[in-house]
């Protein structure tokens, strides 16, 4: 054989080794030790984030109260004002059912337990997050612009910089009243803490989210005012006089079957679906109001405010 064909031999050889060898392994690239360490970091960091931010509306919580509670005697006022207010819309729903002890499957105990998480939610959605409701007016207003200047996040500062004292009577009424007229068992009341953390944050995204409205149509105050009383006044009668298409808005666009009725049967038999339905909602609505606030902040349009606050 010539050298020639030696040649062209061996470099046909060569080549048929590249084309049939394995591949370099790239596992250092885009290999699943390199996905899972990189999902690993994003869980971490994910972690990290929602320990600061609950760190920081603890924080903020505390030097709010602090301050209120300078001139104790309102605050005192403000607070068992709420408290006596609620006590005296619920003892309305109590003689009705002690007149009529079963309506269309709802006792009295199932109505107290309805105020009591629904207090326990308001209260804790905007006596902590006390800026909820004025969400509204410090976009059209401009008064934004204080909170566009700090490195956290827009929305939660802005909700978490005030309390709402009056609101916090509805925290104290909520448990207070659960105890002594239904008087639960602990795991009955393990549950009602946690469906009251859920309806606040079913609370705390729709009002948030009808707040947004400025950011489209400009000052929205008295709009968005009549979509949270909306919710307000529907989650306070229970879902069963409800029939046909007001029912359907109620578990749907205003979400106030979700808080009348939904936490009543969790408490009441802890039926699981409802359990993961309401933890579904209630994680939609806090996505929802922060997706959207953050479109609306592309278009905000600066009031010019300079302002330092001490």
């Amino acid at each position: 054989m010539s050298k020639e064909d030696r040649f062209e031999d061996d470099r046909f050889e060569g080549a048929g080794s590249r084309r049939v060898g394995p591949p370099k392994s790239r596992e250092g690239v885009t290999g699943p030790g390199s996905l899972k360490s990189k999902g690993k970091s994003k869980g971490r960091d994910l972690r990290r984030g929602f320990s600061r931010s609950v760190s920081f509306v603890w924080e903020y919580t505390k030097t709010n109260l602090t301050m209120e509670m300078e001139y104790r005697a309102a605050f005192v006022a403000r607070l068992f004002g709420m408290v006596l207010n609620d006590c005296m819309w619920l003892t309305f729903w109590i003689i009705y059912f002690t007149r009529f002890p079963v309506v269309q499957g709802w006792t009295k105990n199932d109505i107290v337990t309805l105020w009591a998480v629904c207090g326990l939610g308001y209260g804790l959605a905007h006596g902590i997050f006390g800026n909820t409701i004025n969400l509204s007016s410090i976009i059209a207003s401009g008064n934004l612009d204080f909170y566009l200047a700090y490195p956290r996040n827009v929305l939660l500062h802005a909700l978490c910089s005030k309390v709402d004292v009056t609101s916090l009577g509805d925290v104290v009424f909520g448990p207070l009243v659960l105890i002594v007229l239904v008087r639960p068992s602990l795991l009955t009341f393990l549950l009602y803490l946690v469906s009251g953390v859920l309806v606040g944050c079913i609370f705390v995204g729709f009002t948030v989210l009808a707040g947004t409205i400025a950011f489209f149509v400009g000052n929205s105050e008295n709009l968005a005012s009549q979509v949270y009383g909306s919710l307000i006044h529907f989650s306070t009668y229970p879902s069963a006089i409800f029939n046909g298409a007001i029912k359907v808005v109620l578990f749907t666009l205003i979400p106030a079957g979700f808080i009348n009725s939904v936490p009543v049967m969790v408490i009441r038999d802890f039926d699981p679906v409802f359990f993961v339905a309401l933890v579904g909602v209630a994680a939609f609505f806090l996505w929802a109001a922060n997706y959207v606030f953050k479109l609306g902040l592309r278009r905000y349009e600066s009031g010019n405010l300079m302002q330092v606050r001490m």
